[in-house]
């Protein structure tokens, strides 16, 4: 190749890479990677529903990370607001209300998980859907990751819902994400093959096989192979040794549709 068209092939590089890097970034839908002018265009362009997803930090056997409620809650959030196409997410909660912590109960048995009061938990819930409405959001939308405070999202919203009742603002508990995790996932498990047994009620193949779709950073994968503790006295309920990320894709699938689905509805009956 001469000298010429060498240098014509390396400005022409230069020139598509110059081109490449002038396409603005697509918004992403996390509120905290929004300026504050960014987010007000956001609203007025329509994004007018906020996503708050509740996570919490708790045990879950020796083979799944404290904080899996609150990376799974901020993925599925995402992806839930992107299929909506007018919805933006906020910051994960993740200090939620796990039992007693003395004497501890539950969960609290184990190092690391993290509880605090129910009104501490749903006055934190409370300031923030008033933060939205204030903001602009006319729709906010309370998910829950974990089964334990799901009375607490509805209370909130109810609440909240009665004193807005004559502006357009409404506050919505989407119990059809946690349903979705926790029946509907189990029915897809029981139709590839797996046993109630191993499905369990925490820890157990559902919960794991979840986790692994989501991140499968989220998971210990040599507690799994060599299957050492995976029982009760070390927070697992179920049998998780057969989990895999191919198995939980169905679950992430049904929460994203479910709630998908359930908001639009709520939205609609306003």
């Amino acid at each position: 190749m001469s000298l010429f068209r060498c240098l014509a092939a390396v400005i022409l590089a230069v020139g598509a890479c110059q081109v490449g890097a002038a396409v603005p970034a697509a918004p992403s839908v996390f509120l905290d990677e929004l300026t504050w002018t960014e987010l007000r265009d956001e609203i007025r362009a329509g994004k007018t529903t906020v996503i708050v997803p509740v996570g919490g930090s708790e045990q879950s056997g020796p083979h799944i990370v404290l904080g899996k409620h609150n990376v799974r809650a901020k993925a599925l959030a995402a992806r839930i607001a992107a299929s909506l196409g007018n919805a933006l997410v906020a910051p994960v909660v993740a200090y939620v209300p796990e039992g007693s912590i003395d004497p501890p109960a539950g969960h609290m048995r184990f190092a690391g998980t993290i509880s605090i009061p129910e009104a501490a938990f749903e006055a934190t819930l409370e300031g923030a859907a008033r933060s939205f409405r204030s903001a602009g959001f006319r729709d906010i939308v309370l998910i829950g990751d974990h089964g334990g405070y799901q009375k607490n999202l509805a209370k909130v919203a109810a609440k909240l819902d009665r004193e807005w009742a004559a502006t357009p603002v409404r506050v919505h508990a989407i119990e059809e994400y946690y349903r979705a995790a926790d029946r509907d996932f189990a029915q897809a498990l029981r139709k590839q093959g797996f046993s109630d047994a191993e499905i369990g009620t925490h820890a157990g193949a559902a919960d794991t096989s979840l986790s692994m779709a989501v991140d499968e950073q989220l998971v210990r994968s040599a507690h799994l192979h060599d299957g050492s503790a995976l029982d009760a006295a070390n927070g697992v309920h179920g049998d998780p040794r057969r989990a895999s990320a191919a198995a939980g894709r169905a679950g992430v699938d049904l929460i994203v549709a479910h709630t998908r689905d359930a908001i639009q509805r709520e939205v609609a009956r306003r």
